[in-house]
C-alpha cells in the first residue's frame, strides 16, 4: 500500500491573478493567470504558467464536449450582462469558477487524453492555432508546441516585460492569447505577462 500511494498522481490546478488588458482604444477584457503542478504521465511539463481569458474557456469546453459527448462537463461561471471588470467581487467569483471547472475537468481520464485541454494549460497558442495543430495542420506537434513555449517561458516575468517594453506598441495586437495569427513565435509567447489597462469592455 505504501509504494502505490508514493507513486499517486496528482495535478495541481489554480486559476489566479486576475488582469485587466487593453484590447484596443475602446475595448478591455480580463485574462487569469493558469498554474499547473502534476506528477501525472499525462502533461508534457509537470510544471507551467500562461494566461487565458473567459471565451477561450468557453471555447474549450465546447471543445471538450464535442469529443467526449457521454461526458456530463462541469458548467462554466455564467456569464452575466451585469459582469463588471472594475468590480472585485465580479472578478473573483469567476476566478473561483473558472477553477473549479478545470479542477473537475482534470479529475476524468477521458478528457486528459484531449490534445486541445493540454494545448489550453500549457502553450498560449489561439484556439485556432490548437484546432490546427491537434489537427495536423502546423509544422509543430502537440508536444513540440508545449516544449517551445516552456523554452520561451524560462525568463523572470519582469525580464521579459522589460524586453517586450520597447516594442509595445508594435506587438500589441499579437499580445493577446486570442489573435488567431498562424502559428509564429509571437503565437506561442509568454502567458504570465500582461500589460495593464484600466477601460471596461
Amino acid at each position: 500500500m505504501t509504494p502505490k500511494h508514493e507513486k499517486q498522481e496528482f495535478v495541481t490546478v489554480l486559476v489566479r491573478d486576475p488582469r485587466t488588458q487593453k484590447e484596443d482604444s475602446w475595448h478591455s477584457y480580463i485574462d487569469y493567470e493558469i498554474f499547473i503542478h502534476t506528477n501525472s504521465i499525462c502533461f508534457t511539463r509537470k510544471t507551467s504558467c500562461v494566461r487565458r481569458r473567459f471565451r477561450e474557456f468557453v471555447w474549450l469546453r465546447q471543445r471538450l464536449q464535442s469529443n467526449a459527448v457521454l461526458i456530463q462537463l462541469p458548467e462554466l461561471p455564467s456569464k452575466t450582462p451585469f459582469f463588471n471588470m472594475n468590480n472585485p467581487h465580479h472578478v473573483d467569483h469567476r476566478r473561483q469558477g473558472l477553477q473549479q471547472f478545470l479542477e473537475k475537468i482534470l479529475q476524468d481520464a477521458l478528457l486528459l487524453s484531449d490534445s486541445r485541454l493540454h494545448l489550453f494549460l500549457q502553450t498560449q497558442l489561439s484556439p485556432e492555432d490548437m484546432e490546427a495543430c491537434v489537427s495536423g495542420q502546423t509544422k509543430y506537434s502537440v508536444a513540440d508546441a508545449i516544449h517551445k513555449f516552456a523554452s520561451l517561458n524560462r525568463r523572470f516575468p519582469v525580464e521579459d516585460e522589460e524586453r517586450k517594453k520597447g516594442k509595445n506598441d508594435a506587438d500589441s495586437d499579437s499580445e493577446s492569447s486570442s489573435s488567431g495569427l498562424g502559428p509564429s513565435d509571437d503565437s506561442i509567447s509568454c502567458g504570465c505577462k500582461a500589460s495593464p489597462a484600466s477601460e471596461e469592455s
